[in-house]
């Protein structure tokens, strides 16, 4: 079963699949108009799931956050509860002095991020799909604020759920990881352009030694790790999904010419382009 709402004035687009077979992210083998986030809840017994051409095991009863450009199919769609939304429904982004979850949830540095439940948090998600169900068979003007509040509702309980879970946010003020999170969200919005911390470090009022130190401090990967990491997952995924020519790759991900493109995927991949395997495009 699909559900969804489409607001013709803005373009904003809410989704919610629940026993739907054919419930897979396309990435950019097929990319949407509009970037879609998603929140999957897996309220059954743990599954294979593949994202970006990596096996991994979605533990039973815990939620998964995925962004738009993630390729990912699971072992058993149809046991699962999916959420999806546009930036024209709502925007995370602008909303994330709100709920504290952008850089965290979506762009953080620990992913894919399983976040497991515990019974009454099970039963907490339970209501909500069964609350969106009802509201997506309405149709008044009342309709798309009601399901932005319920998905907001869903962000704000997953992230509480998700900090408490992880050793960082236990260990350490939400200020000093905020920084963590607010780099990780500069880091999505400008890499393809921005490689050097110095523009990050502005960004954020920050010396990029005190960022390093403050990261050191925190025992997250260096500020420059971050951003190698991610132009390195964005170059095998137009690898894997497009038939993009290395040239091609190499300005869309902000290098001067091929040949540095081609010097640092060696050096972060560990192989050759030439000698990455790429998957077939439709």
């Amino acid at each position: 079963m699909t559900k969804e709402y489409q607001e013709e004035t803005t373009n904003g687009c809410f989704v919610m699949h629940s026993g739907n077979r054919l419930f897979s992210g396309l990435g950019l083998s097929i990319p949407t108009p509009q970037p879609i986030n998603t929140f999957v809840f897996n309220r059954g017994r743990a599954q294979n799931v593949i994202i970006d051409e990596i096996s991994y095991t979605m533990p039973a009863q815990s939620i998964l956050p995925l962004v738009s450009n993630q390729h990912f199919v699971f072992e058993d769609p149809e046991t699962l509860v999916a959420w999806q939304f546009n930036r024209e429904f709502y925007c995370i982004v602008d909303h994330d002095a709100e709920v504290g979850c952008v850089g965290f949830l979506f762009y953080g540095i620990h992913h894919p991020m399983f976040i497991r439940l515990d019974a009454e948090e099970v039963r907490d998600m339970t209501y909500m799909e069964n609350v969106f169900s009802r509201e997506l068979m309405l149709r008044d003007n009342f309709q798309g604020e009601m399901l932005r509040t319920l998905l907001k509702r869903v962000i704000i309980k997953t992230t509480r759920i998700a900090k408490q879970q992880c050793e960082s946010y236990r260990l350490f003020p939400d200020e000093k990881m905020d920084i963590v999170r607010k780099y990780a969200l500069l880091v999505e919005g400008h890499f393809r352009r921005e490689h050097e911390v110095s523009f990050y470090a502005e960004a954020l009022n920050k010396a990029p030694k005190t960022l390093s130190n403050v990261f050191a401090l925190l025992k997250q990967p260096s500020p420059s790790t971050l951003i190698r990491s991610r132009i390195l997952l964005e170059a095998k995924r137009y690898l894997h999904y497009t038939d993009k020519s290395a040239k091609e790759i190499a300005y869309e991900l902000g290098f001067e010419n091929p040949a540095h493109f081609s010097r640092f995927f060696k050096a972060n991949a560990g192989k050759n382009i030439s000698e990455f395997n790429r998957k077939p495009t439709c």
